[in-house]
């Protein structure tokens, strides 16, 4: 076996997948692409977003590195081990957590359930207890332990499939949509748990069409849309890729607002719900001027912003989309 430091997606990296690619034949019509020249490098230790809305591919990759699907064409590796010829070696360092009903048994009570997967890893029964209750207790589940899951919460659902990704102390944690279908403060608490396990030096790959969890969550972020990489970046450095200008937030009277809508540069004037208004431009060079006009009058309640990954997204895709129908 050749060693890993000298092949793509060496020690240093915790994922490398190279021009990858995944067709699904169907029965009297053509194959269908959901990945397309795919590649990513995700460092050790680094919390990583694919971010894309319903069908842009991210679950198939997903599905590819966690070893459930193989590429049509390209390659792929984990920690510098190759996905296709090395798969045995791989799967002892996952954790992998889809959520949903998959991966859990409804009837078993939840301490059951990691005692089984615990097995499975290869535990001894003793270090198997050990972990299990561990893992209850730090995830807030060790009241409802002895509880069958199919009493339990989504919210508490989701946490158990947590629990059940790192029983096995993966160095690669694969999340799919770890917190659709949570209500808002269930969805904050698996987020904080997340963030710890990352704090514990796992690498976490995060597939989500939810841009405020990549902006939380994330150290970088793959965007994907059709099936293809259309940015890798930091979600701060997305957003000067896509908006050079920065904008202006202020708080000024209507008059003076007026007054902004018309200098040089000034796309429009938004008013915010906290009251400020913010001020869109075309250039760097207009954001000096709006400044320096709004200061020269007197505001002082005035600050710049790039704009939310959010809009960084949408420019992206809708970028993406008028270049795949000229190119067509």
């Amino acid at each position: 076996m050749r060693d890993s430091g000298n092949r793509p997606g060496g020690a240093h990296l915790a994922v490398d997948t190279r021009r990858l690619r995944r067709e699904y034949r169907v029965r009297r019509g053509p194959a269908v692409t959901a990945l397309d020249d795919v590649s990513i490098e995700v460092e050790q230790g680094e919390v990583h977003g694919l971010l894309g809305p319903n069908g842009a591919g991210k679950s198939t990759l997903m599905k590819i590195l966690s070893t459930v699907l193989l590429p049509t064409s390209g390659s792929a590796y984990v920690l510098g081990h190759d996905l296709v010829t090395e798969h045995r070696r791989i799967r002892p360092l996952l954790g992998i957590v889809f959520g949903g009903e998959r991966g859990l048994y409804p009837r078993l009570t939840a301490r059951q359930n990691l005692r089984y997967w615990a097995a499975l890893y290869g535990m001894s029964t003793k270090k198997g207890l050990a972990r299990t209750d561990a893992l209850l207790d730090e995830l807030g589940l060790a009241e409802r332990a002895d509880d069958r899951v199919e009493t339990f919460s989504v919210g508490m659902r989701q946490r158990l499939h947590l629990a059940r990704g790192i029983i096995g102390d993966p160095r690669v944690l694969l999340l799919d949509e770890p917190t659709n279908g949570l209500d808002p403060l269930a969805a904050r608490q698996l987020r904080e748990l997340i963030q710890r396990l990352a704090g514990e030096g796992r690498t976490i790959l995060i597939a989500t069409h939810d841009l405020a969890e990549a902006e939380v969550l994330c150290d970088r972020v793959t965007m994907i849309n059709h099936g293809r990489v259309i940015a890798a970046e930091a979600p701060k450095t997305l957003a000067r890729l896509v908006s050079r200008q920065e904008r202006v937030r202020i708080r000024a009277d209507a008059g003076l607002l007026d007054r902004v809508r018309a200098l040089a540069g000034v796309l429009g004037v938004d008013p915010a719900d906290d009251g400020t208004a913010v001020v869109s431009v075309d250039s760097q060079e207009a954001v000096g001027t709006v400044l320096a006009f709004v200061v020269a009058e007197g505001v002082t309640d005035v600050r710049t912003e790039l704009p939310s990954l959010e809009e960084v997204y949408l420019r992206l895709v809708h970028r993406n989309e008028k270049r795949s129908v000229v190119n067509r």
